[in-house]
């Protein structure tokens, strides 16, 4: 069973930074892809930003600009810094990793983002 262990959440001021970091158990170039996905209350999960294993990138318009993603293949961690934070940027964020073993997908657990106006 892969395990995801999500950090870096917390609370930041309008305008701040955070790193989110997501490290799958497992063999190395095992996920493919990574992303993260967040869910506001009273919203649905939405997607943020997914990563290849060859290190392509997409982003949700909203983010766009702000957050970069990236990726640690030896790690299997995968990152989400996100500047110029913004309150509607408050939510649970989840990894996503795709497991090209088993083809299936694992969730984290979330982690917490809460930036305040």
């Amino acid at each position: 069973q892969v395990q995801l262990v999500e950090s870096g959440g917390g609370l930041v001021q309008a305008g701040g930074s955070l790193r989110l970091s997501c490290a799958a158990s497992g063999s190395t170039f095992r996920f493919n892809p990574m992303a993260w996905y967040r869910q506001a209350p009273g919203k649905r999960r939405e997607f943020v930003a997914g990563i290849t294993i060859a290190g392509s990138t997409n982003y949700a318009e909203s983010v766009k600009g702000r957050f970069t993603i990236s990726r640690d293949n030896a790690k299997n961690t995968v990152y989400l810094q996100m500047n110029s934070l913004k309150p509607e940027d408050t939510a649970l964020y989840y990894c996503t990793v795709g497991d090209v073993w088993t083809h299936s997908d694992y969730w984290g657990q979330g982690t917490q983002v809460t930036v305040s106006s």
